[in-house]
Order: structure tokens, then sequence, then C-alpha cells
């Protein structure tokens, strides 16, 4: 099991828990193909965490004399954290200020090697299994 941690990004954990939760449980190329193509910003800091996730598993297969299939790796945890805040303050008339608050998040993302599942074999178009033999039938 690999991991891969950005930490103090400066995108809102509650939209960067959205795109979590669409690839948590996904194959590592499903979820990179989900995230480049996501108009959303919180994308990209998540992709390089998924791709570095997927790169650390490949060199950690490596140095334990190992091999990994990159197409194997599925995304096993995901999480988004809450970091700190950045507090601004904004002047406003009459000498009033009102503050701004700037959050940044703590992305965590965990792959590890899962077989994927064979699809099942095709089933026969008819109920029984087996088909029975068609009899000829005559027209009158």
């Amino acid at each position: 099991m690999a991991r891969a941690i950005a930490r103090y990004v400066r995108v809102s954990p509650r939209k960067a828990r959205l795109l979590i939760e669409a690839i948590r449980g996904q194959y590592v190329p499903e979820a990179i193909a989900f995230l480049r193509f996501s108009p959303q910003r919180a994308a990209r800091p998540i992709l390089k965490v998924v791709q570095s996730a997927a790169a650390n598993a490949v060199f950690l297969a490596e140095r334990d004399g190992d091999t990994v299939d990159e197409n194997n790796l599925k995304v096993v945890h995901a999480v988004v954290d809450e970091g700190p805040r950045i507090k601004r303050i904004r002047p406003r008339a009459m000498g009033r200020a009102y503050p701004i608050i700037r959050p940044t998040c703590h992305i965590t993302v965990q792959v590890e090697e899962v077989e994927r599942p064979q699809p099942a074999a095709r089933r026969a178009r008819h109920a029984g299994g087996a088909s029975a033999p068609q009899t000829p039938t005559t027209e009158s």
C-alpha cells in the first residue's frame, strides 16, 4: 500500500471532498481520466496526488524487488482534511473591516494493488440455458 499527501492546498475542503468521493474505490487509470476532464479547480491538485501515490506504489514495489501493474492499482483510501484558514482583512466604508477567510485543505490518497474482477461469461439468450432445437414450421 502506497500513499501520497498534499498539504496546505488552496482549495476549499468541501469542494475537494466532492471529487474525492467520486474517485474513492476506482482504479487509478479511471480516476486519472475522470480528474483530467473534470472542470472543477480542485481536480488538478487531486490528480497530482493520485499520480504521486501511483508512482510511490511502483517505486516501493521496485525497491522491494516486486512488480506492480499500474492498471491494477485501486484508490482504497482517500480523504480531505481541513487545513488552517488564511485570514485577511478587507477595508470597508466608515472605517470598518470585514474578514476574508481563505480555506486550505490536506489531501491524502492511498492506493493498493487489487486484481480486477474478470467479466462474467455471457449468458445464453434463453432462460433455460442451452437452447432447444427448433422444429421447422409449415405454412398453410
